[in-house]
């Protein structure tokens, strides 16, 4: 049975919380998050969020940071519903016009895993999707997207157009997204961007997930540890 253009359902998003409050404290970001969590949800996509500064997750650049030197390591476990998902949304709030220390552990927790490969012989995120959300009280969506998208990309995920969402207060302190004074709920364009952002991850995700993601072809890395070039012309391998 052929799925319908706009049926989204058997995708699997997770959205990682970057804020640098654990749980349960209120976390500006997750209220943002969460607008576009439910937009996927009422598309019926299969949807898992966490705090990340909920988990000892060991700063480092292998899979298991234990066998490191580290006491513990959260991050295998985490890993699971990385693979699971086809889609990843990093939120962050700012400061001092970066992400989040945690983001930045994040990335390279993600880095540690890009050397992987999937059953193509490609590195192991082709084929998955990536965004971010950002919340803060100064200027730096824009800056922190910059950072974060291009990470994602560097290690493999796919970034559709218009990838990023936001919002920010008045320079300096100030109500935040989740204090009714800012009334950043009822912002329409930052409820217009982040509405784009999840229907654009939506329709990238599907599309690779339908065609069994990126052919092989040129971008194997397997295929070239064996000798192939493709039209690579180098007078070294003629």
């Amino acid at each position: 049975m052929t799925q319908h253009p706009t049926d989204f359902s058997k995708l699997k998003a997770l959205y990682i919380n970057c804020t640098l409050k654990k749980s349960p404290r209120l976390s500006h970001t997750k209220g943002l998050m969460d607008v576009s969590i439910n937009i996927m949800k009422k598309e019926g996509v299969s949807v898992d969020y966490l705090r990340f500064v909920d988990h000892d997750v060991a700063p480092g650049v292998y899979f298991d940071m234990t066998e490191h030197g580290a006491s513990e390591d959260a991050w295998p476990e985490i890993w699971r519903k990385v693979d699971a998902a086809d889609i990843l949304i990093i939120g962050t709030p700012i400061w001092l016009g970066e992400k989040s220390s945690e983001a930045t552990k994040l990335i390279e927790r993600l880095y540690s895993m890009s050397s992987k490969q999937n059953d193509k012989g490609q590195y192991y995120f082709y084929g998955k999707v990536g965004g971010c959300i950002i919340t803060g009280n100064e200027d730096g969506i824009k800056h922190c997207a910059m950072g974060i998208l291009y990470a994602l990309q560097h290690v493999g995920y796919s970034i559709p157009p218009q990838a990023d969402s936001g919002w920010i207060g008045e320079a300096g302190p100030g109500p935040s997204y989740m204090d009714e004074e800012s009334n950043a709920q009822k912002n329409d364009f930052t409820n217009r961007n982040t509405t784009f952002m999840t229907y654009n991850l939506l329709h990238l995700a599907k599309m690779l997930k339908a065609s069994g993601g990126y052919p092989a072809y040129g971008n194997s890395r397997s295929q070239w540890d064996d000798g192939t070039r493709w039209n690579f012309e180098n007078p070294e391998y003629r």
